[in-house]
């Protein structure tokens, strides 16, 4: 581990977990728009998406795997973050995009976590709401609506981040080997698009139930996906949650290009730090 070299694997087998997530997440999303399959909005947070992938054939095999690509995307934001691979510096800029690569890490950590959790139970699924029991705990705390407040800016503030990183195309950087001027490439290159703004629409309902929550001082107010797209559904109808939906697995699938067409940074590999 002392190379380099080691990055672009973790980047890419990690990139790849991520896209398996967020095809699955989608896909479940969009069946439970139209009622297809049994499924519900329910089913869409990580605990059930987790419990599917382990009721498959050879389930405990594809979830150990699907572990370790979470991990390796996690030490691989980490090492993005502490060696600065990308050249961000120490400026005020650098270090929050550099925080915000930790913080991506420990989001798919925490999803790690759970897949090692339900791994290790062989099959007894956790079915709490862990958004919930957080903001529950929060909203307990002195300050606590404030806080649970706080959170939810934060979260909008990562929702339209993502919407406009979508919108003005800043994605593409990931994928310049790709090609753009097929056909092909272009189709590719638009699943980005799409796929980062519907991210950042799940980002803006979940901090948005969550202010609710802060507001009412009502932990149940507040939820993950499941809750996100029983809002919209609710709120939308099934049109506009399966076109989420679809969005969702282009963000999954664009997650499948960068791990393939990405060249990651290994020469700006510095000792960790924030030096």
């Amino acid at each position: 581990m002392s190379s380099p070299k080691f990055i672009p694997v973790l980047a890419r087998a990690g990139l790849t977990a991520k896209g398996i997530v967020y095809c699955l997440m989608g896909a479940v999303a969009f069946m439970a728009a139209f009622r297809l399959g049994g499924q519900s909005e329910s089913n869409t947070n990580k605990n059930s998406l987790l419990s599917l992938i382990q009721h498959q054939v050879a389930g405990q095999l594809l979830l150990a795997l699907l572990i370790v690509g979470l991990l390796c995307y996690c030490i691989w934001r980490t090492v993005q973050c502490f060696t600065d691979t990308e050249k961000k510096g120490t400026n005020t800029k650098g270090l929050v995009v550099r925080s915000r690569y930790l913080l991506s890490g420990l989001v798919y950590f925490s999803f790690a976590v759970a897949a090692i959790k339900l791994l290790l139970r062989n099959g007894d699924s956790d079915n709490g709401d862990s958004n919930q029991k957080f903001i529950a705990e929060l909203l307990s705390k002195p300050f606590g609506q404030y806080l649970v407040g706080l959170a939810a800016a934060v979260i909008a503030a990562v929702g339209i981040y993502q919407i406009v990183y979508g919108v003005r195309g800043k994605y593409k950087k990931h994928v310049s080997g790709l090609g753009l001027q097929s056909r092909r490439g272009a189709y590719l290159i638009k699943a980005g698009t799409i796929g980062y703004i519907a991210r950042g629409i799940v980002w803006l309902i979940i901090a948005w139930l969550m202010l609710k929550a802060a507001i009412y001082t009502n932990s149940k107010a507040a939820g993950d996906t499941n809750e996100a797209f029983s809002f919209l559904h609710a709120s939308y109808g099934s049109l506009v949650t399966g076109a989420l939906g679809l969005g969702l697995v282009l963000y999954g699938v664009f997650s499948f290009i960068r791990a393939r067409f990405e060249r990651f940074n290994t020469n700006n590999f510095r000792r960790p730090g924030l030096q």
